[in-house]
């Protein structure tokens, strides 16, 4: 394997690892506001604990987040320094802002959350718990903001020498794929959030314990999942996919599989990609729909891979294509789920549900997957650009690291995140079983 190669999937396992723990905290983070803003109006104990509880399994995320995303900052150094050394003057301000204030921001209030409850008043706690939210959403805001430059670079000037330089780093900030990529992104994440929260919930009651915790933790989890799988189709998943389909044509022909540019194209909703036929076997498709998603008509053309340059094809065209339809099946599912847990809800009735509360648990890591996929989707659609229209990714990773070097290190973290992941999961696991009554101490 190429020395590119190995260096692409090196960062793509460390951050792959890394993102399952910052998009629960992020998650979380809202629904923690939630149960601490009715605690507050209400007097509520019992929700107040169950904010607690939640406070714990956000800061078991919290590190695990820390600990595997620091390893990343680095790589930019070994493993992709071209790049570093040519846009560090874009990325590296936002990056910097996002550890600079988001994250001291975060860890402070959490410790102020966790342990200084007994310390300050109810009205403070709750305020603490409102800045670990905004701290979480800020530091995403900033991380996305350096994403978004590399997918449509606005605001830059490119020196003699080869650096880019930023012109306006409020139109950095402002960056129209940004702000609607962090839209999207955010809306996952509080749907991960929600489910995590309902499936525990759904645990409690098929165990046949801890009835009052499990109602809360469904009725916040159901409640927050309807609102957030509808919104990340509607409207944060349709804009930002027009504006993909306006600003990156062959990520778009690539997702839904279009060889061809037609007017009134189909969607596919299963089939196989053949780069070879350049066709698409087996498929099952809508006529139409695909045009009528972009452009609100069913007579608009849509431009296909044949009017791009082949060297400007997603290089892992088959993969971009099924992460996409990953992404976009499950999240069919979410919807139709939580519409269905929400009615029962409703009606008073999820609570003795069992289809639906085993619906709810084995659902759990479905949006795991689903993020996952859709961040494949985003940065395999943006290939073989490393910064989109000015920089292929051949022209930004290390040279000077060879392939068996990389390689090494790779099986290294490998190693050390299977030794991470048991742990956390045996933390996650404590803190269930200890459940949400353990009384404060600080």
């Amino acid at each position: 394997m190429s020395a590119e190669l190995i260096h692409r999937l090196h960062f793509a396992f460390t951050i792959t690892f890394h993102y399952l723990f910052p998009q629960l905290t992020m998650g979380l983070g809202l629904l923690i506001v939630v149960l601490k803003s009715v605690a507050l109006r209400t007097g509520d104990a019992t929700w107040d604990r169950a904010a607690r509880f939640w406070g714990r399994i956000f800061a078991i995320n919290f590190v695990f987040g820390v600990v595997t995303g620091i390893p990343m900052e680095f790589e930019f150094g070994t493993n992709w320094a071209r790049f570093s050394r040519l846009s560090g003057g874009v990325i590296g301000q936002p990056l910097a802002m996002e550890g600079v204030f988001s994250f001291f921001l975060e860890s402070a209030f959490l410790g102020l959350f966790l342990y200084g409850e007994k310390r300050i008043s109810k009205t403070m706690h709750w305020f603490s718990a409102v800045m670990v939210w905004v701290g979480s959403w800020i530091s995403g805001f900033f991380i996305i903001v350096t994403d978004a430059w590399m997918q449509h670079p606005v605001s830059y000037e490119r020196m003699p020498d080869g650096h880019f330089e930023v012109l306006s780093f409020w139109q950095l900030l402002l960056n129209p794929w940004g702000l609607l990529q962090y839209a999207h992104n955010m809306t996952g994440a509080v749907v991960t959030g929600s489910f995590v929260m309902a499936a525990v919930g759904a645990f409690y009651l098929l165990e046949g314990r801890r009835h009052e915790y499990a109602e809360i933790f469904l009725k916040v989890g159901v409640i927050a999942g309807t609102i957030s799988t509808v919104m990340i189709i509607f409207p944060t998943g349709d804009l930002h996919g027009k504006y993909v389909a306006k600003n990156q044509p062959a990520a778009i022909a690539a997702m839904e599989g279009l060889f061809k540019t037609e007017i009134g194209a189909p969607i596919v909703l299963m089939g196989q990609p053949n780069e070879e036929t350049q066709q698409i076997d087996n498929p099952l498709v809508v006529n139409d729909v695909l045009s009528f998603l972009i452009y609100g008509t069913t007579k608009a053309e849509v431009k296909g891979l044949d009017q791009i340059p082949h060297d400007q094809w997603p290089t892992a065209l088959p993969l971009l294509y099924y992460s996409y339809h990953i992404m976009a099946g499950l999240g069919t599912w979410f919807v139709l789920l939580m519409l269905v847990c929400a009615l029962l809800l409703w009606r008073g009735k999820l609570s003795t549900a069992r289809w639906a509360q085993w619906a709810l648990l084995l659902s759990f890591p479905l949006p795991y997957i689903a993020n996952t996929a859709g961040w494949m989707t985003a940065e395999l659609g943006r290939q073989p650009w490393l910064i989109y229209g000015l920089m292929r990714t051949s022209e930004g990773y290390s040279d000077m690291v060879s392939a068996s070097n990389g390689l090494f290190t790779l099986l290294g973290f490998m190693g050390m995140y299977l030794l991470l992941g048991v742990l956390f999961i045996v933390l996650i696991y404590r803190e269930i079983a200890v459940g949400p009554e353990q009384e404060v101490h600080a």
